[in-house]
């Protein structure tokens, strides 16, 4: 209390408190009903203080205050701020919200979709948009003293991880950064970069959660905590380590485990069921115990946009229903009034009568395969309590405020795009920082259910791992390339390049790779002692014995190669309808040659899925009724044709239908064939002369007779290895000095040898790349200069555009895609062309698609959904044929129309591709994709 202070201290409190209300925080901290937390507070000091800061902080703690605060700031000061955001649906939904609290004619949107008050002093834009307004020195960055980096830890992101650090590099200096992170294990690395680049940066992490996260594992009908806390240690809950030890050790009964077992995989669960004391619960049996603990609203993660809508399929089968009649008229209020613009025709295509049901009920989906209104109505009758249980992707992550009490994980398993690999502990906090509503929960609840298998121990390390290292993805891209030379010439923009996160991580990194070296050294004394022989010179045997080895794996090697020549050899002869044996692998036995696979058949002969380089992969019908693409792995040996059929006219590889009459005449027709025998050829290192002499050498050698010498030999052997660790050590220090700058340069030498770049000077051909953004920014260009889209119809040109953006979620084994006819199918076979010249020119210059720059194959998947929605076909016939979700074809037309109306600035003058173009993109912009809820 104030009374028992001394006067001097009451006087200096007073002074403090004076000095507090002149800033500009205490009149920001009187705008929120709750008191800011001690990191909100530090950050908002240091930024009206002048300073940049990095706050790193759990999702769900409040760190978008700090945001809010340079937008306070900056409207106080009559200055601009420009709020950056990763995804379009956070965009929106920071506007709305910012818009709320400043007002609607203060605040603008500008994503690749919208654009809503465009000169007002706060703009929320993606941070792309960003990016295209500092290389087009946009009128719009005058005055700008504020940017808000949402989600900064979107850098790491492999495919757009690089627009964050060109924009960090190229903001102004009298631009103050305000970069917004969850939680990463090098937030001071981080922040000294910042400090490099940016100038004074504070740094500021908080590891505490607002509201404390409870872990558990629902197995069968109980809920096990998953920690224990034993005073101050806190251990893995030995009720469940009891329980998983006795459920892992049980086995499934004989008939289970044998291959080929007659019982429906259903039946099989109900057996292991009835066995088990503990099971793994159906979603039904999931919601309904959370809500009978008082658990809801809760978000189940479902790593299957497939997985998500059956979840909801599944609870409405199941009877259950969330909401009371109150809470429904209100949903469906909600909905009428959000959905009213989407045509009547639309909505039954869209599934909409399903979709409301499961919303009155109080359970819905959320995943990228759904239309974008239905996501947002999703999360607005979420927000409000009206929707209880949502399934979702793990994309729902990703910076929506859509918090919930609890955060279910099906599985710790999940497809990163190349295989199912484990979650990882960054990911699994991610996920689960979801649970626990700030001002609303006291708790938050994380659920993982059990599966046969878990090990509580590992499941806690996860659970209990706060590593989630920011690493940067940063290449330089044609479009950047040649941007930077127009802005700053050649040698600037080099050095501007050396300053990116990527080089300061890797030049921190040589650091230690140096000290291992000198380490390797040092080891590399002591073994060529302990390998000393008083015979003779033993490195000098060591050697002889490296080289007759390495001689008879090159040998080994030739033979593959030749072998492999011989089957591919044996493939390119094969013609649909003849009858193999597939020699190897999964699909080993009987099949039918759909389609050999040599690039001959419908479309481009590159499309999608085949590769030159890979040779023939031929699409067969097995005698199991399976339709799969198959490559060189499965034929180790030549193969020969047992028999031939025709395949009806009629036959459909996605009928199970077709698939079973056809496969049934295969087994008939060919059935008796034994698998051919192949015999094993004589060894080439059995005649080899090398090998011979080398023989001899070591016969010969002193140290050949020596009593130790294979003690020696297995010092000889750790020298070498040793030795070649330091090699690939060295080499890494070489490849990781200048990576950047030596990237620029082989991106800069091949656009110069293209004609784009001449010296320090773009060319006209240049400034026409510096227009187009987007992954296959160069073929974009390539294509405009050689009149490849010329004469094209608006609709055509969106097919050609469309393999411009697309990327398919098929599988590599996916029939050719359907094209459409004219002038399309010739531009499209053209584009395919000029890419593979492209290929050959970036091989030429080094320049690595796997490392992220480089031009990726066209994808032409999407061109005759894209061509049918130009030329005005219904959503419902377009959907149909496209075969995808309704959200995926929104997006991919979204992104057309972005790049078809780059294509319109770009275009050369005279021709009709710039207002074919423009025709094109208002072709394309009806319907449900013209439809935003933004505004």
């Amino acid at each position: 209390m104030t009374e028992d202070l001394s006067p001097a201290e009451r006087y200096a409190l007073a002074r403090l408190r004076a000095a507090e209300q002149a800033t500009a925080l205490a009149p920001f901290r009187d705008l929120y009903d709750f008191d800011l937390d001690e990191f909100q507070i530090e950050a908002c000091r240091a930024l009206e203080a002048g300073k940049g800061v990095l706050v790193a902080a759990p999702t769900g703690s409040g760190k978008t205050i700090v945001g809010e605060f340079a937008v306070h700031l900056a409207l106080t000061q009559g200055r601009k701020c420009f709020y950056t955001t990763p995804i379009k649906a956070l965009s929106n939904q920071k506007f709305n919200d910012l818009a709320k609290r400043h007002g609607a004619d203060k605040v603008g949107l500008l994503t690749g979709d919208n654009s809503v008050n465009p000169d007002a002093p706060v703009i929320v834009m993606t941070t792309e948009v960003l990016r295209n307004m500092l290389y087009a020195g946009s009128q719009a960055l005058s005055g700008l003293g504020y940017v808000v980096m949402d989600e900064v830890h979107y850098l790491s992101d492999r495919f757009r991880g690089a627009v964050w650090e060109e924009v960090i590099i190229h903001l102004p200096p009298s631009v103050t950064l305000v970069s917004l992170s969850a939680t990463v294990s090098n937030a001071e690395e981080f922040g000294d970069w910042l400090d490099t680049v940016r100038g004074d940066t504070e740094v500021i992490v908080s590891e505490h959660r607002p509201v404390p996260l409870w872990q558990h594992v629902l197995g069968g009908r109980r809920m096990y905590d998953l920690f224990e806390e034993k005073g101050d240690k806190r251990e893995v809950n030995p009720d469940l380590v009891r329980m998983a030890r006795m459920e892992n050790s049980r086995v499934g009964g004989p008939r289970d485990r044998r291959r080929g077992s007659p019982r429906r995989e259903a039946e099989r669960e109900r057996e292991r069921r009835r066995r088990a004391r503990v099971w793994t619960p159906s979603r039904p049996e999931v919601i309904d115990k959370l809500d009978a603990e008082g658990l809801l609203p809760a978000i189940t993660f479902i790593f299957s946009r497939a997985g998500c809508e059956a979840a909801v399929q599944q609870c409405l089968y199941a009877g259950l229903r969330l909401n009371d009649s109150a809470a429904r008229a209100r949903v469906r209020e909600i909905v009428e009034e959000r959905t009213a613009d989407i045509p009547d025709t639309d909505l039954h295509v869209l599934g909409y009568f399903e979709w409301l049901e499961g919303l009155e009920r109080g359970i819905a989906a959320h995943h990228a395969g759904m239309l974008p209104t239905f996501k947002e109505v999703v999360e607005e009758l979420f927000v409000r309590g009206l929707v209880k249980a949502v399934f979702a992707t793990e994309t729902l992550a990703l910076g929506i405020n859509m918090p919930a009490r609890s955060v279910v994980l099906e599985k710790l398993v999940k497809w990163n795009g190349e295989q199912h690999a484990d979650i990882t502990p960054g990911e699994f906090t991610q996920l689960t920082g979801r649970a626990g509503r700030r001002g609303i929960d006291v708790e938050g609840h994380a659920v993982v259910l059990w599966q046969r298998g878990m090990d509580p121990g590992a499941l806690a390390g996860l659970a209990g791992t706060r590593t989630y290292p920011l690493r940067s993805s940063f290449k330089p891209s044609y479009n950047m390339a040649v941007n930077l030379v127009g802005q700053f010439g050649r040698h600037t923009s080099r050095e501007l390049l050396e300053t990116s996160f990527a080089q300061f991580q890797a030049d921190r990194s040589v650091v230690g790779i140096s000290r291992q070296v000198q380490r390797n050294e040092e080891g590399l004394e002591g073994y060529r002692e302990s390998m000393t022989c008083h015979l003779g010179d033993f490195e000098e045997y060591s050697r002889l014995r490296r080289r007759l080895k390495d001689r008879e794996t090159e040998l080994a090697k030739q033979g593959a190669v030749q072998r492999r020549a011989q089957a591919s050899a044996a493939l390119e002869k094969l013609k649909p309808g003849d009858v193999i044996h597939v020699p190897t692998g999964k699909f080993a036995g009987l099949a039918l040659v759909l389609d050999p696979g040599t690039g001959g058949g419908r479309g481009p002969a590159h499309h999608r899925g085949w590769h030159q380089q890979e040779g023939p992969r031929p699409l067969v019908l097995t005698a199991q009724r399976q339709v799969k693409r198959l490559g060189s792995i499965d034929f180790p040996v030549p193969v020969e044709p047992l028999e031939r059929m025709r395949i009806p006219k009629s036959f459909n590889a996605r009928s199970p239908e077709s698939r079973r009459d056809l496969a049934s005449a295969l087994r008939t027709k060919a059935g008796h064939h034994a698998p051919p025998r192949h015999r094993k050829q004589r060894a080439a290192a059995a005649d080899d002369e090398e090998i011979a002499r080398l023989r001899t050498e070591i016969r010969r050698h002193p140290c050949h007779g020596c009593d130790q010498r294979e003690d020696h030999a297995r010092w000889a052997e750790r020298y070498h290895r040793l030795k070649r660790d330091t090699r690939q050590l060295e080499r890494k220090i070489e490849g990781r000095t200048n990576t950047i700058a030596r990237t620029f340069d082989q991106v800069s030498a091949l656009l110069t040898e293209l004609g784009y770049l001449r010296g320090d000077e773009v060319t006209e051909d240049g400034r026409r790349l510096a227009r187009l953004y987007g992954e296959l920014d160069l073929l974009a260009s390539e294509c405009l200069r050689d009149g490849v889209w010329e004469g094209l119809p608006p609709s055509e040109l969106a097919a050609c555009v469309s393999a411009l953006v697309y990327e398919s979620r098929a599988a590599d084994d996916a029939l050719p895609p359907k094209l459409p006819g004219g002038k399309a199918r010739g531009a499209l076979e053209e584009m395919v062309r000029i890419w593979g010249r492209l290929d050959a020119l970036e091989e030429e210059h080094r320049i690595n698609q796997t490392e992220g720059v480089g031009q990726r194959e066209p994808d032409l998947g999407f061109a005759w959904p894209a061509y049918r929605w130009a030329e005005g076909h219904g959503l419902d016939s377009v959907l149909r044929e496209a075969d995808m979700p309704a959200g995926d074809f929104v997006r991919w037309c979204k992104q057309c129309i972005d790049v078809l109306g780059q294509i319109a600035v770009a275009a050369p003058e005279g021709g009709d591709v710039a207002k074919n173009a423009r025709r094109a993109l208002e072709s394309m912009r009806r319907g449900v994709v013209a439809y935003t809820s933004v505004g």
